[in-house]
């Protein structure tokens, strides 16, 4: 139902304010889609920097060691993790989008290294949420919050949460509280604690609230005000929306292969719901809201990386070691169309050996391929090449900066 103000309908008004603001922008505007593409390369301490619309153009940041790539502080900063050489560094993007309501404006310069780095005994696993950027030091029994705004102007502003033992872990920046993965008391000799479960604490890693049980825990990720983690028993959920967090198992359905978890997560920005990993070859689609709960997707072959659409917000991307790549349906958990897009990647070997990663740009996706040394371009409509762009040395992870937006 449409309804009137003074003899004109807010339809009318709507589209009056259309063409109007239309009429200002083609005067007065430019609108341009821009992405940012940074790659890290696997051997070389090097980060390489190009605009996908001008890709000989290149910037390029020197690293202590090999960089796992992160976008943050609204895709203002790249975090680039170096877990072997004890250190993040962080390069301004040179793009900033600013919402305006109806429109976002777009700023764009060159990307720049900012002068101070993160120190800290094997950082990893990083998580942004509530304007922080935290980084577990797995070696160092503590994390590292940063304030992501301030980053985004070149400022470190940092508050250290401890936890109860150094290990594989996490720790969660809530509104009111710090949620932090917790690790057994004691641990096989040269091996670090297990992970037992999550708890509220306070900065100096007193407890703060209940354990929430979670064997295992790895894999961590936001959708909505929902958390979700992977865990040995299921996936466990947090409910942030209230003061009173409400955690709950989902164990893993009957029809699941035995014997395998869940331990990496992608939360969709636009809607409800969670990617996962299911052992080697299986992928979980997550939903703490709706049953089923969970719905698998069983893959041909070993999973090599995976990706979320955010445009075609129905959509998510897996690449198996064959060299298809898969496009699963998050809302019916199905396969609905494969393609052969890169030559065939065998998950046997070290965890860590040069493999494809995946990134989106708009209506691409980004494929790095570490043994020809080129970055593909594959069209998310069909799955079909567009292009490749070479890369010096041996390109591996990835991440995309930019979007959309109008120039005044």
């Amino acid at each position: 139902m449409i309804k009137h103000l003074r003899n004109a309908s807010l339809l009318t008004l709507g589209l009056m304010s259309s063409v109007i603001a239309n009429a200002h922008d083609d005067k007065n505007d430019e609108s341009v889609t821009l992405y940012r593409v940074f790659v890290g390369d696997h051997k070389a301490p090097l980060i390489t920097a190009f605009d996908l619309k001008e890709p000989s153009q290149r910037w390029t940041f020197e690293t202590a060691g090999q960089a796992k790539l992160y976008s943050v502080a609204d895709h203002g900063v790249v975090a680039a993790v170096q877990s072997d050489a004890d250190q993040v560094d962080f390069i301004a993007s040179g793009v900033t989008l600013h919402d305006h309501g109806g429109h976002a404006d777009i700023k764009t310069s060159d990307p720049k290294a900012i002068t101070e780095r993160l120190k800290g005994k094997r950082p990893f696993h990083l998580l942004e949420h509530n304007g922080y950027v935290s980084i577990n030091m797995d070696k160092g029994g503590y994390a590292v919050a940063l304030d992501a705004h301030k980053l985004s102007k070149g400022v470190m502003e940092k508050q250290r949460i401890e936890q109860n033992h150094a290990h594989h872990g996490v720790v969660v920046p809530l509104k009111d509280t710090w949620l932090s993965s917790v690790a057994a008391d004691h641990a096989e000799e040269g091996k670090a604690p297990p992970r037992i479960g999550i708890r509220s604490v306070n900065v100096d890693g007193s407890a703060a609230g209940e354990l929430a049980t979670c064997t295992n825990l790895h894999g961590e990720s936001f959708s909505g005000n929902y958390l979700a983690l992977g865990c040995k028993e299921g996936v466990l959920t947090v409910n942030t929306s209230q003061s009173d967090l409400q955690y709950i198992m989902h164990s893993y359905p009957e029809h699941f292969p035995k014997g395998e978890m869940t331990g990496h997560l992608i939360g969709a920005n636009s809607f409800q719901t969670f990617l996962g990993s299911y052992g080697a070859k299986g992928m979980v689609v997550i939903d703490p809201t709706e049953k089923p709960t969970m719905q698998l997707v069983e893959l041909p072959f070993r999973r090599v990386d995976y990706t979320l659409d955010p445009i075609k917000i129905y959509n998510s991307y897996v690449l198996t070691e064959d060299g298809q790549l898969h496009q699963i349906n998050l809302l019916n958990a199905e396969i609905e169309n494969s393609a052969r897009v890169i030559q065939p990647y065998s998950m046997d070997g070290h965890w860590n050996d040069p493999r494809p990663r995946l990134a989106m740009a708009g209506n691409e996706i980004l494929i790095t391929d570490p043994k020809a040394g080129l970055v593909h371009r594959i069209n998310s409509e069909d799955l079909s090449l567009i292009d490749s762009i070479k890369i010096e040395g041996i390109p591996y992870n990835i991440t995309v900066i930019g979007g959309s937006g109008l120039t005044h």
